[in-house]
């Protein structure tokens, strides 16, 4: 398939349309993915159910959380790295929501089984890997930050971004970080060993984490990029206190 994505749902070939839905390729951009008929796909991707299942109609995240709760009741963990596995995006964020939903699973458990997400080559998939495990930091900040500083060190820069994006104070599309918008000193353990990361992937990450710092601790941040760029004067640390900074 040559031909350039489509910039409006109403623009998608139908050809290509029917592939996504089929679950026999990734989408290519936010509108191919937002165009996807999960109950479509569900049914094209999860044989074992013999009739479509009625997705509710409400928000793009909700749904993907209805069919990861679906899948983790009907397959329990077993079968997660079938759907882990699949050619389809959507269906690999699916598999996210299903290891984040697994009953009594530790934090622990579900880092290391959605760290082959948080590496995923789809743009999309990482977004949903850590989105999918936001409730979890959420609900034990220090633990998450613990285990999620060694990732800072990962050679892999999805995994290092995963780390700092996913402990956003503010965040898109998720719950906010209350003890970090109160004391976002809490994440220098992770942002110090990012302050001068190579990729501009993760620079940008930490750039918009202090910049969700900064809604509620301006002074804290400006406090951090001094001491930044006195301590790491980098091409790498500027940018990030600049962008970091871009609102205050």
């Amino acid at each position: 398939m040559t031909e350039k994505p489509a910039r409006r749902i109403s623009e998608i070939p139908a050809e290509v349309l029917a592939e996504l839905n089929a679950g026999r390729m990734a989408s290519r951009n936010l509108v191919e993915g937002l165009a996807i008929d999960f109950n479509q796909l569900l049914f094209a991707s999860v044989p074992e159910f013999t009739s479509v299942i009625d997705v509710p109609k409400v928000g793009l995240l909700e749904r993907m959380r209805f069919i990861g709760d679906l899948l983790q009741r009907h397959f329990g963990q077993k079968d997660a790295d079938r759907f882990v596995a699949h050619p389809s995006d959507t269906v690999r964020g699916w598999a996210a929501y299903m290891i984040c939903s697994t009953p009594r699973s530790s934090l622990v458990k579900k880092l290391k089984r959605i760290s082959i997400l948080a590496d995923d080559p789809h743009f999309g998939v990482r977004e949903w890997a850590w989105l999918a495990l936001r409730p979890s930091v959420v609900s034990d900040v220090d633990e998450a930050i613990r285990l999620l500083t060694p990732w800072t060190n990962e050679s892999s820069s999805n995994l290092r971004r995963f780390a700092s994006e996913i402990t956003r104070p503010r965040g898109v599309w998720c719950s906010h970080i209350n003890p970090l918008k109160v004391e976002p000193g809490l994440g220098l353990p992770i942002l110090e060993r990012l302050r001068s990361d190579p990729s501009k992937y993760v620079q940008d990450s930490v750039a918009n984490w202090l910049n969700d710092a900064g809604k509620s601790n301006p002074t804290w941040v400006k406090s951090i990029c001094r001491r930044w760029k006195k301590e790491s004067p980098t091409v790498e640390t500027h940018r990030i206190c600049v962008r970091g900074c871009r609102n205050l």
